[in-house]
C-alpha cells in the first residue's frame, strides 16, 4: 500500500504472545521481538553482539489465533509487515513515540530449528491436518499438477 514502510524482521520472541479480542470480536495477538546484529571483529578474531532492536508486533484475525497457539517466548521468528509509529504522552506529559510491526506474515525461523506445519481447517472439527495428509473427501487436496497436495 502507498505510504507504508515495509519491513521484514528476523529475531527472537522476548515474551509469550498475548491474544485479545476487540469489542467487535476481532482477534489481535501482540508480542515483542528482538533482533541483535552480530559482527566479526578481525582484531579480536571473535564475534561481537551489537545493540538489540526491540519491536512490538501486532497480528490480526485468524492469523492472530494461529500465532497465539504456535509461538512461544524464545522462538526465532520471521515477521513480514509494515512499520507503524504511535505517539502518546507519558506520565510526565512528554510526547513519546512507539514503533510496532503490523504483521502480514509470521513464521518460525528454520535456521536452527525444525517445525511441523499443520493446516488449519476452519470448516472441519478435530485436529489440524499435517501438510501432505489431506482429510478423506477433501476436494481441494490436489493442486492440479498431478497428485501434489495444494498448499
Amino acid at each position: 500500500m502507498s505510504g507504508e514502510t515495509p519491513i521484514t524482521m528476523t529475531g527472537n520472541v522476548v515474551a509469550d504472545p498475548e491474544l485479545r479480542f476487540t469489542p467487535a470480536g476481532a482477534a489481535v495477538c501482540n508480542f515483542r521481538m528482538a533482533a541483535t546484529p552480530r559482527k566479526f571483529n578481525r582484531q579480536t578474531n571473535a564475534w561481537e553482539d551489537g545493540e538489540p532492536l526491540f519491536l512490538g508486533v501486532a497480528v490480526w484475525r485468524q492469523q492472530a489465533e494461529h500465532v497465539a497457539s504456535s509461538v512461544l517466548r524464545g522462538m526465532r521468528v520471521i515477521v513480514v509487515g509494515h512499520l507503524t509509529q504511535r505517539q502518546y504522552e507519558d506520565r510526565e506529559g512528554k510526547t513519546r513515540s512507539s514503533y510496532e510491526i503490523q504483521a502480514d506474515e509470521v513464521a518460525p525461523s528454520l535456521l536452527r530449528a525444525t517445525a511441523v506445519v499443520t493446516k488449519a481447517n476452519g470448516t472441519q472439527q478435530g485436529a489440524p491436518q499435517a501438510y501432505g495428509q489431506q482429510p478423506a473427501g477433501d476436494q481441494w487436496a490436489t493442486g492440479g499438477y498431478g497428485n501434489e497436495p495444494a498448499y
